[in-house]
């Protein structure tokens, strides 16, 4: 007779996304969308339909998760962000030139919580 085996497998840790919007004019990004599980999914399906580019950064989104939607990143955030937004900034102008893409930033990303800065 085979063991009974009703021991739990580790589950998977849920996926986290977050959605920064920047509009000109403004004073920093703000967080637009975050979430865990099928909502996240939810995030990056929709980013990726709308040929938004997606980087990943386990560290950063943690940080962001931690920002209130519909409020601007806080300053301890804004090098890490601005390092991520010029990234994108050059994937555009080599997509418009048939360049290829520049690789993905080393970010520094801060290790202390946003909600110390608030």
């Amino acid at each position: 007779m085979a063991p009974n085996d009703n021991s739990e497998q580790p589950r998977k840790p849920l996926q986290s996304a977050v959605a920064l919007a920047y509009k000109s004019g403004e004073a920093a990004p703000k967080v637009v969308a975050k979430g865990r599980g099928l909502v996240a999914e939810q995030i990056i399906a929709v980013a990726a339909e709308h040929g938004v580019h997606i980087h990943e950064s386990k560290e950063l989104v943690s940080l962001l998760m931690e920002v209130d939607l519909d409020q601007q990143i806080p300053p301890l955030l804004y090098r890490v962000i601005a390092e991520l937004l010029a990234w994108l900034y050059h994937i555009e102008a080599a997509q418009k030139t048939g360049q290829p893409p520049p690789p993905a930033p080393d970010l520094s990303v801060p290790n202390e919580s946003p909600k110390n800065g608030l």
